[in-house]
């Protein structure tokens, strides 16, 4: 049966306001740039974009709607700590192109048993940069974290040790060299890292990366946050991650993107229920003909939207958010 809004449930939304809106702002988002506003009505909560938060190397809005998904899997995920199924809207109204959601209560039902432990992972999930512990994923994991990615329409595909990974990881090699020597790409790195004690409740700080990126076997070449400034207070070095991956979906348009956020969250909130952490690389992905040429390469069945590294970390270090009032729409 579809799900439909109910009498009385929205009321519910609009009282429940703020911590709906702290719940999603926990969502992953590129550089923890956080670009996402929301308008409380009556009867909804709406997603929005918001474009000053959007990188300057990301034109199209990519990365912006990628990190949007992940704050409405957020959203929804509080709406079911309420006992109420999500009613989603994707994009609504062709001309209002902020507009990502809208988002109402549908019928009630209670929390699965994942979806609470989802929850209590909320606080504990970050981008995790450093070194990870030995050991293999979780049996059963990575089938799970794969349903996971194809209920949000999505895809999670491994990338093989061998001429695979090494293809993969040349191209990401490749690009990283090329964007450290942008002077465009090196502004918008050093515009959203923070420095030693900073109390600023966006962009990446220092303690959630290492001071020098250097090749290790297994591992993905890491943005450069640091740039030589010696700010960077993570151990680089370690056991290597347990996995690769690929976030694919079918197409590369803006529900796509939306959609990939949705799955990213979802499946990296399931794996931090295991103590799994995920290494994410989005510069890489920044241009459309990198991103063309790591579907061709590996013969992917779909557009690569995240690449990610998981593997065992037994301590969490989230970084701060910004406060829900300052997240609402007027």
């Amino acid at each position: 049966m579809k799900d439909k809004a109910i009498a009385g449930a929205p009321a519910i939304l609009a009282d429940r306001a703020e911590y709906l809106i702290a719940t999603a702002a926990r969502a992953p988002s590129v550089h923890n740039t956080q670009p996402w506003r929301f308008r409380v009505g009556p009867s909804a909560i709406e997603l929005y974009c918001d474009p000053r938060r959007k990188l300057r190397v990301d034109p199209a809005g990519r990365e912006m709607l990628v990190s949007c998904g992940a704050a409405l899997f957020g959203l929804r995920l509080a709406i079911r700590s309420l006992g109420y199924r999500p009613v989603v809207e994707i994009l609504p109204d062709p001309n209002r192109l902020r507009l990502l959601a809208r988002v109402t209560a549908g019928e009630a039902e209670p929390m699965t048993v994942m979806e609470r432990e989802m929850l209590k992972a909320v606080p504990h999930r970050h981008t995790h940069r450093g070194a990870f512990a030995p050991g293999p994923l979780p049996v059963g994991l990575v089938a799970g974290l794969q349903h996971d990615a194809r209920a949000e329409g999505a895809t999670l595909t491994l990338v093989e040790p061998g001429r695979a990974y090494a293809q993969l990881a040349a191209i990401v090699s490749a690009s990283g060299r090329r964007l450290d020597l942008d002077p465009r790409a090196r502004a918008e790195v050093r515009r959203w890292s923070r420095t030693i004690g900073s109390t600023a409740r966006d962009g990446v700080p220092a303690h959630a990366f290492p001071a020098m990126v250097g090749r290790q076997a297994g591992r993905l070449r890491q943005r450069d946050f640091d740039q030589a400034r010696g700010l960077g207070q993570l151990e680089p070095d370690g056991t290597a991650p347990a996995i690769t991956a690929i976030l694919l979906t079918t197409g590369d348009s803006r529900a796509d993107w939306l959609r990939a956020g949705q799955a990213l969250h979802r499946l990296l909130l399931h794996a931090v229920t295991r103590w799994v952490f995920a290494s994410l690389y989005t510069q890489p992905l920044e241009a459309a003909a990198i991103r063309a040429l790591i579907r061709d390469r590996l013969a992917l069945p779909g557009a690569p939207q995240m690449l990610m590294q998981l593997g065992l970390a037994r301590t969490t270090h989230a970084t701060a958010r910004r406060a829900p009032g300052e997240l609402i729409e007027p």
